[in-house]
């Protein structure tokens, strides 16, 4: 009798066990239709990814002529800067202590004369000395190989 009971007992524990998991599938399955139904194609906001290569209106009023330049450590990256956005060390961006966030700065390397866009994201650099933190896209594509860490620029605002 004891068999018979745990038995029974089991089939019911079982039983119940199929049915409240055949119940989740369905509310997944449900969740699923409605979603699909609520996306409907439409117009996608893309954002305007906007780099160096964008071609600036305007003229560039100098700023300030032998100005120290460095480059954002690779810790950083995507952490949020002092203006909200995420930090990209991909992106053509700066940090300045005074210029305004969104503010174009064209960054001229003085011994070279290569020079980069970037848009001020971010407060800083916080060392006496420096006068602007670049990205490490920007800090590479105007410095000279011996270029270490630092180099001496001319950085000039863009007027529109």
């Amino acid at each position: 009798m004891k068999k018979l009971i745990t038995l029974f007992f089991l089939l019911a524990i079982i039983g119940l066990v199929s049915s409240q998991s055949s119940i989740v599938d369905k509310q997944k399955n449900a969740i699923q239709k409605d979603t699909i139904k609520k996306n409907k194609p439409g117009i996608v906001r893309q954002e305007i990814i906007s780099d160096t290569l964008t071609i600036e209106n305007g003229k560039f009023k100098i700023y300030k002529k032998e100005a120290h330049a460095s480059y954002y450590a690779d810790k950083f990256n995507g952490k949020r800067t002092t203006s909200g956005k995420k930090f990209d060390n991909n992106k053509y961006t700066a940090a300045h202590k005074k210029l305004p966030f969104g503010t174009k700065v064209k960054v001229t390397n003085e011994s070279n004369g290569k020079s980069v866009i970037v848009e001020i994201t971010d407060r800083g650099p916080f060392v006496r000395s420096r006068e602007i933190d670049l990205s490490k896209r920007a800090f590479r594509d105007i410095a000279s190989r011996n270029d270490d860490g630092g180099m001496i620029v001319t950085i000039a605002v863009l007027n529109n």
